[in-house]
């Protein structure tokens, strides 16, 4: 291993060929990691009935995934400078298909849980380092057109995710979802090792902050386990919610003591004095976690409460990617021209419009008046992370760059699990409200109830099947008020959330191709 003592003089972008072959490797190597945060959304009910769990313990196999991947994302840069960007990233490919193999083999949901975990720790380096090394295969004047290009494959990868897994699920049987990373992951291993080996960049031993990655673990597990067993146990009516929350506020605080003055922190808390780094890094968590709750909960209302099957409902969260995959070039080419404010603006109004439409559903809407608000949704997020990416890392020095961008994502990543476990307890503690509700007012005073009541009578049902009927009904009704509350409150949320970016000083011009050279 060489050491470094002067900072090496940077590679020369690829050419021709080389630089074509290796976008593809590193693209589908990061297609393959972010299809497989939403993949398994229109497997739940497929994957829960089949280890015989309730769907809510299933939401798990999604949270316990996105959790280890936020651990291990603020580890890359130290492992980068152990161990090499090549080397780490083709590590952490060949890994993360040995566990998706082992996924697929879980017997049973402790076990499937078990490597999930395993299987987004191992992946927490890849989404940076497929970055840091298609940049440095592009000239700096491209910069804004590489990101542009990455930032699809990231936009992509969670529409064809739901479209692929619930085809998966239907024809062929749920362990393939994971399965079908390895003949990816192979071929994207194979060409980037035969472009990128004579590009590794320099290592140095430097120390790693044991005590900081225990506090790490310690507190976000806990708030983790907290926010998804809350409901089985009855939040805080339950002692082990309640120890869970201790540990989580306790582990903070002696994080974020410990990091503050720790002199190697595995996470570089002194950026939070940066006015553009935490408006746009909270911006950024608190968007992607309204988005991911919301991008959970339509398949599982679907599925469950509306009749459709895992391809059906993959289909309407597909075309969210038709608009993005449009926009996302222009927005790459013109972010460092136009005020990135006002782009993130227009992202969260059109984010906020998405969720009203969705927020008037009712039992009665066709497969149209669902999936408009997803091609619509397409546009919001083509405006959403550039420009963000572009706030938060403006104005800084190229050396805090990766540090930037690995707690930035953390936030976004450990956002994204809470914004699941949320979503799915909001909307089912209002469905039992709305449920109560409902049954209030099934009685023999009321005419639609009583006519209903002698209808499936006539039609030969038993008193028994008929008060199940009804309460099928109802079920149904309650959580499509209790989803309509949800969309409500998250487009709120979303108008709430445009001050934020304001807060934000103006960006320079020059700063775009910075943060896009360092984004991840």
């Amino acid at each position: 291993m060489a050491t470094a003592s002067a900072p090496p003089a940077p590679l020369p972008p690829l050419e021709g060929s080389a630089r074509l072959w290796g976008t593809i490797a590193l693209s589908a190597a990061t297609f393959m990691n972010v299809l497989d945060t939403s993949i398994a959304n229109v497997s739940l009910p497929a994957i829960s009935g089949d280890l015989g769990v309730s769907s809510t313990q299933g939401t798990w196999v999604i949270t316990s995934f996105a959790v280890a991947n936020a651990i291990a994302v603020p580890l890359t840069g130290w492992l980068t400078q152990r161990f090499g960007q090549v080397r780490l990233f083709m590590a952490s490919v060949l890994l993360f298909i040995i566990s998706s193999w082992l996924c697929g083999l879980a017997p049973n949901m402790t076990t499937l849980i078990a490597f999930r975990a395993l299987q987004g720790f191992v992946a927490g380096p890849m989404i940076p380092l497929s970055q840091t090394l298609l940049l440095s295969s592009y000239p700096k004047a491209k910069a804004g057109l590489a990101m542009a290009m990455w930032s699809m494959t990231t936009l992509v990868a969670p529409v064809m995710g739901p479209l692929l897994g619930g085809w998966i699920t239907d024809n062929i049987s749920w362990p393939w979802i994971f399965y079908i990373n390895i003949p990816v992951g192979l071929l994207a291993a194979g060409i980037t090792w035969g472009i990128y080996r004579k590009r590794e960049s320099t290592t140095r031993k430097v120390p790693i902050d044991a005590i900081g990655l225990a506090l790490l673990v310690l507190w976000v597990g806990s708030l983790q386990l907290m926010l998804d067993k809350g409901k089985e146990l009855d939040w805080f009516h339950s002692p082990e919610i309640v120890a869970m929350a201790v540990v989580a506020v306790v582990g903070f605080a002696f994080f974020l003591v410990w990091e503050l003055t720790d002199k190697h922190p595995v996470v570089d808390l002194s950026l939070f004095k940066r006015r553009n780094f935490w408006s746009g890094a909270l911006a950024t968590a608190v968007a992607y976690g309204l988005f991911f709750g919301n991008v959970v909960i339509l398949p599982l209302w679907l599925q469950q409460y509306m009749g459709y099957t895992a391809t059906q409902a993959g289909m309407i969260m597909a075309p969210v990617g038709l608009l993005a995959i449009v926009f996302s070039p222009i927005v790459g080419l013109t972010v460092a021209k136009i005020d990135p404010r006002r782009y993130a603006t227009f992202s969260f109004l059109v984010f906020a419009l998405v969720l009203w439409m969705r927020s008037n559903f009712n039992t009665q809407a066709d497969f149209w008046t669902i999936m408009i608000p997803t091609v619509i949704q397409g546009v919001a997020m083509a405006f959403f992370f550039i420009p963000l990416v572009t706030i938060t890392l403006s104005g800084l020095a190229p050396d805090r760059i990766a540090a930037a961008s690995g707690l930035s994502n953390f936030a976004r990543i450990t956002a994204g699990a809470m914004g699941t476990s949320i979503a799915t307890t909001v909307w089912e503690s209002r469905a039992a409200l709305h449920h109560a509700q409902l049954v209030e007012s099934v009685n023999q005073g009321n005419a639609a109830a009583s006519s209903a009541m002698a209808g499936l009578a006539g039609s030969g049902f038993s008193t028994e099947q008929v008060l199940g009927q009804l309460n099928r009904i109802v079920d149904q009704q309650s959580f499509m008020l209790a989803a309509n509350d949800v969309f409500y409150a998250s487009a709120v949320l979303f108008l709430l959330l445009i001050p934020f970016v304001w807060l934000a000083k103006p960006t320079r011009a020059a700063g775009a191709s910075d943060a896009a050279a360092g984004a991840h």
